[in-house]
């Protein structure tokens, strides 16, 4: 089965949900993310679409996906799905990612990968969501402002991100593209690292060692 990102599900009920954003700016520990299984057909159905696209797999957070995209009826997604109050903020600790049936691994803990790979802390995972705060403001931002419940207003990468993106440029999407470039990478390493836990890496230990006696 071909392994897919943004998918997953919640710890304790089971629930599908798309992880929209991994983290949320000053709230590292808290996820956005989108239950598909009360969806209205036309939703679920472009929602899974787009999820198994090029771009969205390619995009850091599915969000920048969800953002230029549109609903079959004209609705911009990610602004509707917020609209309707469809997506949920949640602590990463309470949802597992499921690239494939067999593969399955902890949001926060996959974030901790992450940071790992793009050498930061899951603090500033944030700061790779295409026009998002920069990383040496963060901080000074995360103090002043408290991001809102989900059924209020776009929450914080949301805001940040039509603020810079409101008339999306060949620029913009150029840099998009090379960040989603970054994230394949990011995304082959957590896959090999979950590769290790199914395979001990005494294992692997042992045939090196091996190796070099012969």
């Amino acid at each position: 089965m071909q392994s897919l990102k943004h998918i997953g599900k919640m710890k304790n009920t089971g629930t599908k949900v798309i992880v929209v954003f991994r983290t949320l700016p000053g709230e590292s520990n808290m996820a956005l993310v989108l239950p598909t299984t009360t969806l209205p057909d036309q939703y679920h159905n472009a929602i899974m679409d787009l999820v198994e696209t090029s771009p969205a797999q390619d995009a850091f957070e599915f969000g920048e996906q969800m953002f230029i995209k549109y609903f079959p009826d004209g609705r911009p997604m990610l602004q509707a799905m917020q609209a309707d109050n469809r997506m949920q903020k949640v602590p990463t600790d309470t949802v597992i990612m499921t690239p494939t049936n067999q593969h399955t691994m902890p949001l926060d803990q996959l974030n901790v990968l992450i940071a790992e790979q793009k050498n930061c802390t899951v603090d500033e995972l944030c700061t790779f969501v295409k026009g998002s705060t920069p990383s040496t403001k963060l901080k000074e931002q995360a103090k002043k402002e408290v991001v809102p419940a989900v059924d209020t207003d776009i929450p914080a990468p949301v805001r940040a991100q039509a603020a810079a993106n409101e008339a999306l440029s060949d620029k913009d999407i150029a840099k998009s593209y090379r960040s989603q470039a970054d994230a394949m990478y990011k995304e082959a390493a957590k896959l090999r690292k979950d590769a290790d836990e199914l395979d001990p890496p005494a294992k692997k230990v042992t045939k090196v060692k091996e190796s070099a006696d012969a």
